[in-house]
């Protein structure tokens, strides 16, 4: 595993799996992600996840995943049993301050969370004015597939999982900014998992 490099700045950190033919949810499904579990739990998800979260202060969510997350991660805690890193994420997730890009949500369901309803491309150059550690972005596809779109990513996380879902939404639409890539980390592990960070050359 080569070292990740650091810049200046709060930086834009996304994070997303996907299947090998370039797939992050199933086609018949979008929300049953049991496809993800066998991988999930490899040491390569939970160290690429750790190194993600602990230079970042600010979790950027969508709402369905902000639903999704805060309603399970919290109970990991104090599991019987848990990955260490687990752990850790899950204390980190509730700790730290969360914004969640949402048009039908009323108010905070969780502590330390902010409700925004603005463009997320906007929504993150407010983030960026702020200080603070990284801002990142976990696993909302609509909200990474925004950032891409106005070329917001400044580190881009990918675990590839070796299955083709055989269709389903993809996270790279045509159309997106032209722009190179720097691979800073590459990291294979069990049941072929691969764990891949990039920096966008600017």
């Amino acid at each position: 595993m080569t070292e990740q490099k650091q810049t200046a700045g709060r930086r834009v950190v996304t994070n997303m799996s996907l299947s090998l033919d370039g797939h992050y949810a199933a086609p018949d499904n979008p929300q049953n992600m049991s496809w993800v579990m066998p991988y999930a739990h490899t040491d390569v998800a939970r160290d690429l996840l750790t190194s993600l979260w602990e230079p970042a202060t600010t979790a950027l969510l969508g709402r369905v995943n902000a639903e999704g997350f805060l309603g399970f991660w919290p109970t990991v805690i104090g599991m019987e049993g848990a990955d260490p890193r687990d752990e850790a994420f899950a204390k980190w997730l509730v700790e730290t301050d969360k914004v969640v890009l949402s048009s039908t949500l009323g108010k905070a369901l969780w502590e330390r969370t902010t409700i925004v309803d603005k463009p997320t491309a906007e929504a993150v150059d407010d983030l960026k004015a702020t200080e603070g550690g990284d801002i990142l972005v976990l696993s909302s596809a609509s909200v990474i597939k925004a950032l891409l779109a106005a070329d917001k990513v400044d580190r881009l996380a990918l675990t590839i999982f070796p299955l083709f879902l055989g269709g389903g939404p993809r996270l790279f639409d045509d159309g997106l900014p032209a722009g190179k890539w720097e691979l800073v980390s590459q990291t294979a592990g069990e049941h072929g998992t691969l764990a891949l960070v990039y920096d966008r050359v600017r």
